[in-house]
């Protein structure tokens, strides 16, 4: 990657939260009671997709459970409410559950949300799921183990109202399977792909979104994600780093990377990977093996079905499509958040 590229690939990481920020964000959310929630009308969860009541902690830690690594949130802007989905986790990776909306500190573009609508968790939200396998040449010899991993990700994963595409992309993309809930069809589809060719890595994430994920209509909430399997090289991609990731915040999508380098090393190919999770509010993972990635997928599944939803109208909210920023912590400094570092608000004309 040039400087210019590095450059615009650091300006997008999460911002550095000085710790006046950080103490004001943990108290930002114990002046809203539960009678603040009840006398606001809460929005009801998609019906498809009802949460279990919200279980109060216990008197000593909340129960954790097993997982593999934390997971990646979502988010979601109506007019000038959010619907921030979120996970929490210990530091061994194990979800925690049971939590309280006094638990949280959250703050909106620096300032405390004017209202909190509704807090619950929520496992089951129907998702909206991309495959992006790298098509280039450079991952010839893996390209079929990855292959099978992905068709049993898109087996254990999808639920009657998720949906899912598939996509191989070099130097262009090539969409095998638009959205659907047919794992035969999504088989078939990731089964079509074939190896060939540079990589145009920036230009795939950037159209993808836009074309894909952006133009999206849901009425309720829907987790989107994209799992995105490269080897993080780029050699081209008219659009940048900076452009694709930006496309993927406007279109409300975490980006999970699995990067087919197996080497005992890193090289820039996974510090762009990186890039791009941390941005979106996923996580790359980096197998030492190439049966590992198989693993990777296993521990996808089990995030996008642990999570929370914050719903809340922010503060001085303009409908200027602006970015946001996004402050959202556990007072308990045992456990760790993983959430979005903001968003764009939409235009007055959307």
């Amino acid at each position: 990657m040039n400087d210019s590229r590095r450059d615009a690939a650091a300006r997008t990481k999460k911002p550095h939260c000085p710790w006046s920020l950080r103490a004001l964000a943990v108290l930002a959310l114990v002046t809203l009671s539960a009678q603040s929630i009840a006398q606001t009308a809460p929005k009801q969860p998609p019906a498809a997709a009802q949460p279990a009541p919200a279980a109060p902690p216990s008197s000593t830690t909340p129960a954790p459970q097993p997982a593999q690594d934390t997971a990646a949130p979502t988010i979601v802007v109506q007019s000038n409410e959010v619907d921030l989905v979120f996970t929490v986790t210990d530091k061994k990776g194990h979800f925690i559950t049971g939590l309280k909306l006094s638990d949280f500190g959250l703050l909106d573009n620096h300032m405390q949300p004017e209202a909190v609508l509704h807090f619950y968790p929520q496992t089951n939200l129907p998702l909206r799921v991309g495959i992006m396998l790298d098509t280039s040449s450079s991952i010839r010899q893996r390209f079929q183990f990855e292959q099978q991993s992905a068709i049993q990700f898109l087996l254990g994963v999808l639920h009657q109202n998720d949906r899912a595409f598939v996509e191989g992309f070099d130097v262009q993309i090539d969409v095998t399977q638009a959205f659907t809930n047919n794992i035969d069809q999504l088989e078939q589809g990731i089964s079509k792909l074939r190896p060939g060719g540079g990589t145009a890595l920036f230009d795939a994430l950037y159209s993808t979104c836009k074309d894909q994920m952006l133009t999206l209509r849901e009425n309720g909430v829907v987790r989107k994600a994209l799992v995105l399997v490269s080897d993080g090289d780029d050699n081209y991609s008219h659009a940048l780093e900076s452009d694709a990731i930006k496309e993927c915040q406007r279109a409300d999508t975490i980006v999970y990377s699995i990067s087919t380098n197996v080497s005992p090393s890193r090289d820039k190919g996974d510090d762009v990977l990186q890039a791009i999770s941390d941005a979106t509010g996923g996580r790359a993972f980096y197998p030492t093996r190439i049966e590992d990635v198989a693993n990777d997928f296993t521990s996808i599944q089990e995030e996008l079905r642990s999570q929370y939803v914050l719903e809340y109208r922010p503060a001085d909210f303009k409908a200027d499509g602006s970015f946001r920023t996004i402050y959202l912590q556990a007072r308990d400094p045992r456990y760790h958040v993983r959430a979005h570092t903001g968003y764009f608000a939409p235009k007055a004309s959307q």
